[in-house]
């Protein structure tokens, strides 16, 4: 079911395209791993937050003084004493947006917003210590009404008063009257609702860091997905130059968008830091994860689309809000959503509107795919569509769906597709769920008082989109004296498997052995400067600058071997590290004796050659690459739990040229078992009092292994426009994965008229979903 030759239909090079066991598994397999918990340093100093325990109200006082006089505690903070360090704060991870910004401080001072809000720090010679005098600090805060619904927010009491409105970010179409025209012509036309709820990214690896100054210069070790993403931060807030900020990550136990940007938390420990001028450490707990670390989701729309009497879609229209939370960490998810809502289907008219809204609740961050609605908001809907106009689901997609003869295809919402196979994924998936044999199932399970469903889902996604800072990305390749290959690598891991496909690369460009190649990645100091992960740009951006790197490297190689060897340079090959020349096998050289020669015996380089073998090379990619698939999935629903087994997972992949299938398939799979966790079990829910009740994992479930089925990986190939053909494939499981479930459960619980709108389709939801039905 998982055989390695079930993910390409593509032929593999000598290194990119092969199962290659990871470089980093044994360190990371045998608890070798460094993480930034692991870090020590001399004269290291340990930090505790105090948090509020209201939603929104007034800070009347912070008693410290009980706090301070305990053995151990080197320094008690408040917003009175430490935010006047800080220079600038700016909450949004997208600079250029229109949105209302509130005031932010490190620590608050005058107010609370959240449950959760930074109100105190304490430093001590260990966390002991400092988690022992946080509960000896009294926070006297006179408690408001807050605004916890972002449906209700336009009404409700302002979240931040110094900006007047609730309302983040807000924009849409312009008035159509064609559109409407459409609307009140069409022979049929569907109108549905989707909900989707608060969900936590929930890494591994919470957040964590050790900040010191020295000389001047701020070294910061972080767990960070973007080290040079970070340094612009910390030297903002600072007022630092950049070449004085130094972020170092060695490995990271997972981000997934959530640790793109540092928060206030990490601008507060650096403060201190530097009050104190000593080394601080501050690793965030599992509560603080769940209750202050940036919350996700949460999250509806409106989906209106009119279809001629062949089922043909004519016109769509979409209505998504969102919630920001308190500080608008991310707001970038309606203009992108509302951007990729026709995904992979042909509309040929258009219309949207959308609106972010401040909450008390924990701010919205990045988490895997963070525009993801439009896929789970237009996949539910064309199961709701095809049901209502009595059409099955996959014809009604086929009929829609975007061909290879379509591109270029610019889509209504205004981005061009090429390179991708939306109609070809979705007959793979069809044909290996087998649709007729489940129907008979089926049918068979339903007389017995069983019920199984079938879904299956279409998305295209985005990835490495050229945005401001994210258009490229560098890479140095460095043939060593001895003749190993280093590289350095602004991409970086979280576990994607970087360190392995950009050896392959490399190892492939170059002509050198995969066990040569070591990658480094994870320093600001090394290497040029580049967004690090997010947007599944690693593939497409970095793969591609080593590319780069890599041919100059191998150019320079071949003219030196051309003049060692007193041959033309069109008559050389490079493999396995010695370049012979065509035909001739005795004439050959091995990039030993080349690296010694340009170290050590520069002389006898080619006439103006500089000595030495160090290439850089930065790759740009013009356009967004687009990858696609298809998912399908059969469920069996217990009616009267309302449990969800998940029997069979399809997967059919386009994410062009495959650098390596494991790494492929690990990252598909992470986003559906997030999916799974998505539809079923999570939720981050608030009490009336917007206290959060999901602090810990006992209240907030993920899935487990039995969960998890076994997914059945296929591919279909087209490389993509961008260097090497790659294509992103970071996020698509958690994308394309929550609609897939979605339909199969609403398709095995249709002989009772259910809605499968609301999420999490919890058991206790699916029965009261049903009761309300009747059943049960």
């Amino acid at each position: 079911m998982n055989k390695p030759s079930e993910l390409s239909d593509a032929p593999a090079g000598r290194y990119v395209g092969q199962l290659i066991g990871r470089k980093e598994d044994r360190r990371l397999l045998t608890g070798r791993g460094r993480y930034t918990d692991d870090i020590t340093v001399a004269g290291m100093l340990h930090a505790t937050f105090v948090r509020s325990q209201h939603a929104k109200g007034r800070i009347r006082n912070i008693g410290v003084e009980a706090a301070r006089a305990v053995p151990g505690v080197v320094a008690v903070y408040t917003g009175a004493d430490l935010n006047h360090v800080v220079k600038s704060m700016r909450p949004a991870l997208w600079p250029p947006e229109p949105v209302k910004y509130p005031r932010l401080m490190a620590l608050a001072d005058q107010d609370v917003r959240f449950t959760g809000d930074c109100v105190a720090l304490v430093v001590a010679e260990d966390r002991y210590i400092a988690e022992d005098a946080a509960e000896l600090i009294e926070v006297d805060i006179d408690p408001e009404e807050p605004l916890l619904d972002y449906l209700e927010a336009e009404g409700g009491p302002l979240v931040h008063p110094e900006v007047g409105t609730n309302v983040v970010i807000a924009g849409g179409s312009p008035a159509d009257p064609q559109l409407d025209a459409i609307f009140a012509s069409a022979p049929h036309v569907v109108e549905e609702s989707f909900y989707q709820q608060t969900q936590l990214a929930l890494p591994m690896e919470t957040r964590g860091m050790i900040a010191a100054f020295q000389d001047e210069e701020l070294t910061v070790h972080l767990t960070t997905q973007a080290p040079h993403m970070a340094v612009w931060r910390f030297a903002d807030a600072f007022g630092l130059a950049r070449n004085r900020v130094r972020v170092i990550a060695y490995d990271v136990g997972g981000g997934f968008g959530l640790k793109i940007h540092p928060n206030r938390e990490e601008i507060a420990v650096i403060a201190a830091a530097k009050l104190l001028d000593r080394p601080v450490k501050w690793i965030e707990d599992r509560m603080e994860n769940m209750i202050s670390c940036n919350h996700a989701r949460t999250e509806s729309a409106k989906v209106k689309m009119a279809f001629d009497k062949d089922y043909r879609i004519l016109a769509a229209h979409l209505d998504y809000k969102s919630n920001t939370g308190a500080y608008a960490w991310t707001a970038t998810s309606g203009p992108k959503v509302c951007e990729t809502f026709p995904g992979p289907y042909k509309i040929p008219r258009y219309g949207f509107r959308h609106a972010a809204y401040y909450t008390n609740t924990c701010g919205r961050g990045a988490y895997r795919g963070p525009w993801m609605f439009e896929t789970l908001s237009r996949e539910a809907f064309m199961d709701v569509a095809a049901k209502k106009m009595g059409v099955d689901p996959v014809e009604l997609r086929r009929r829609n769906v975007i061909h290879a003869e379509d591109q270029p295809y610019k889509s209504a919402g205004g981005v061009t597709y090429d390179a991708v196979s939306p109609d070809r994924t979705l007959e793979v998936a069809a044909k290996a769920i087998d649709i007729p044999a489940f129907r008979a199932m089926q049918a068979a399970a339903c007389k017995d008082g069983r019920y199984l469903g079938l879904g299956l889902s279409l998305y295209m996604e985005p990835t490495a989109a050229p945005m401001i800072f994210m258009s490229h990305n560098y890479c140095q390749v460095r043939v060593e004296a001895s003749g190993d290959v280093t590289v350095l690598a602004n991409a970086h891991s979280q576990g994607q498997g970087t360190e392995t496909t950009l050896a392959q690369i490399v190892a492939q460009e170059l002509g050198v052995p995969y066990e040569r190649v070591r990658v480094l990645q994870g320093d600001s100091n090394q290497g040029g400067f580049g967004m690090g992960s997010g947007g599944s740009r690693q593939g497409v951006m970095g793969g591609g600058a080593a590319i780069v790197a890599a041919q100059r490297m191998r150019a320079k190689v071949l003219k030196i071997a051309a003049h060692l060897l007193e041959a033309a340079e069109a008559d050389l090959i490079i493999k396995d590290g010695v370049v012979r020349v065509k035909g001739v096998p005795d004439m050959s050289i091995t990039i030993d004796k080349i690296a010694h020669t340009s170290y050590f015996a520069a002389a006898q380089l080619p006439p103006g050659m500089e000595p030495g073998l160090e290439e850089q090379g930065r790759y740009t990619n013009k356009d967004t690459t687009w990858a696609n698939a298809a998912h399908a999935c059969i469920v069996d629903v217990d009616i009267e739990t309302g449990l969800v087994r998940i029997d069979r997972w399809v997967v059919s992949e386009d994410c062009g040229v495959m650098i390596n299938p494991g790494v492929v398939k690990g990252q598909i799979a992470g986003g559906v078992v997030q999916a799974i966790g998505g539809v079923l079990l999570e939720h981050a829910i608030y009490d009336r009092g917007g206290n959060p009740l999901a602090a810990t994992l006992k209240d907030y479930l993920v899935p487990l292994a039995n969960d998890v089925p076994l997914i059945e990986f296929h591919s279909v190939s087209t490389p993509s426009k961008s260097l090497g053909g790659f294509k992103g494939v970071g996020e698509g499981g958690a994308i394309v994965g929550p609609p897939t479930l979605i339909n199969a459960i609403a398709d095995a619980l249709s002989p009772f008229g259910v809605k499968c709108n609301v999420l999490p389709l919890s058991p206790s939801n699916i029965v009261t979903l049903l009761s309300g039905a009747g059943v049960n």
